[in-house]
């Protein structure tokens, strides 16, 4: 239910904001496992664990990770393979910890204190602040005048982008993704099981899945340091196939396990490719889409990771119960992790590796540059000739300009305007109205 929940996390974070959901997704999360100790019969527990935890866990694992995208741009590899890290961190702790808490004080009681504990979601959540760039005066003035213009020309934000789906790169992605998923988790959720069909003891099953998070929980960071370099980051596409691969093939060996070593060293190969996925995988898609569709864009994903979930583990326990053989089950899903790989990595070089745009640029400048290169040989001598000509029409057209020019001014001038200078003098040299002389007919003026 968490992942299926992608599409209405993403109208929400849409619509308000990444801290107000996770602050919700937090309470939901602690009311589910609340409600949960409260339970008389397993409905009620699948209702609260299942419904209400589940779609307060997606409403903080999908704002969280749209946070990062807008958080980091340099490091954002090797932040998203530090907060991965946190999954397989859980995986080894929660283990042991309900164990002991089942032990102390029941299920209820360890209902209870798991809902506290994930309380600490609203804390986390208070510390996703949302980024907003330094103001100054001058740039607050501009804003404010600019707000009412902006709003008006803006269009209405989409709460959720299907537009994505008209990038290549987002529709290879989401194919190769749903079919990793049919495969991937199927492992973790059989190899304690196929642990106890060779003979081995509970506890010692499930030690299993603590050695798979501890190798997890550094290969994540190690390979998000490894994707953040210059020379590997264009090319995370194929790193994440390479990843795929690595796990596939690791299921496709570990099929043929047949005591407890064999599995051990299976879960510490198989933790190491996973970490390498779980690190990579929103990598891409956040590459792929950029910030701006990232937040619709990773639901729709999820949305189609939860239908292929829904399919992926429970085919693989009817194919164990229609066999008894859990060398099926793990062969399964390594072809169906590996096929994911020859689909993203395939797809990505033929239809991703040259954008058309760029190349009708180049055959332009091509052309443009042979007709520079050709023009002056063949049509100097015209060029010339053409240019004379022009010059001699300008000139004529100018010198027209001028004759009509002058007759247009002595047409207009006034005969009053023609003024003899012996008459301004002796003007000038009458007595005026006062009966002095002027003296000179600057003064008089």
């Amino acid at each position: 239910y968490s992942s299926s929940s992608g599409p209405l996390c993403s109208v929400l974070v849409n619509r308000f904001g990444c801290r107000p959901v996770m602050l919700v997704g937090g309470i939901l999360a602690s009311l589910g496992m609340i409600l949960a100790s409260f339970s008389t019969s397993i409905i009620h527990i699948y209702l609260s664990t299942g419904v209400i935890t589940g779609l307060g866990l997606a409403l903080n694992f999908q704002p969280s990770l749209i946070m990062l995208n807008r958080y980091f741009s340099e490091k954002r590899p090797l932040a998203n393979g530090l907060s991965a890290a946190g999954s397989p961190a859980a995986l080894c702790c929660l283990s042991p910890l309900g164990q002991v808490l089942q032990y102390q004080y029941g299920w209820r009681g360890s209902f209870l204190i798991l809902g506290g504990i994930l309380l600490n979601c609203c804390v986390c959540a208070a510390l996703m602040r949302p980024l907003v760039a330094p103001k100054t005066l001058k740039s607050k003035e501009l804003e404010q005048d600019n707000e009412e213009e902006a709003e008006k020309k803006k269009p209405k934000a989409k709460l959720l982008d299907f537009s994505v789906f008209k990038d290549r790169g987002f529709v290879i992605y989401t194919v190769a993704a749903s079919i990793m998923v049919l495969g991937l988790f199927v492992p973790p959720v059989f190899v304690v099981s196929y642990a106890k069909e060779l003979g081995n003891e509970d506890t010692k099953s499930a030690l299993l899945l603590s050695i798979l998070g501890f190798i997890d929980m550094f290969a994540r960071p190690t390979c998000g340091l490894i994707a953040g370099m210059k020379w590997v980051r264009p090319r995370c596409v194929y790193l994440f196939s390479f990843a795929m691969i690595f796990n596939g093939i690791t299921d496709l060996i570990g099929s043929q396990a047949n005591d407890y070593t064999t599995l051990v060293i299976f879960c510490i190969f198989f933790g190491l490719s996973y970490g390498m996925v779980g690190a990579l995988q929103f990598e891409v898609l956040m590459a792929i889409v950029g910030t701006e569709k990232f937040s619709s864009a990773i639901g729709l994903v999820l949305l189609m990771e939860a239908i292929a979930v829904l399919v992926g583990p429970p085919a693989a326990g009817r194919l164990l119960d229609a066999t008894h053989n859990y060398m099926w089950i793990f062969l399964l899903a390594g072809c169906e992790v590996v096929l994911a790989a020859v689909v993203l990595a395939t797809c990505n070089f033929l239809f991703i590796k040259k954008e058309p745009s760029a190349s009708a640029d180049k055959l332009e400048n091509i052309t443009v540059t042979e007709e520079c290169s050709k023009g002056p040989d063949v049509n100097d001598e015209e060029e010339k000739g053409a240019r004379e000509e022009q010059e001699k029409e300008t000139k004529e057209v100018l010198k027209e300009k001028e004759e009509i020019d002058k007759e247009t001014e002595e047409r207009i001038r006034p005969a009053s305007l023609t003024v003899d200078s012996q008459e301004v003098e002796k003007f000038l040299k009458e007595p005026t109205q006062n009966g002095d002389m002027a003296n000179s007919p600057e003064t008089s003026l």
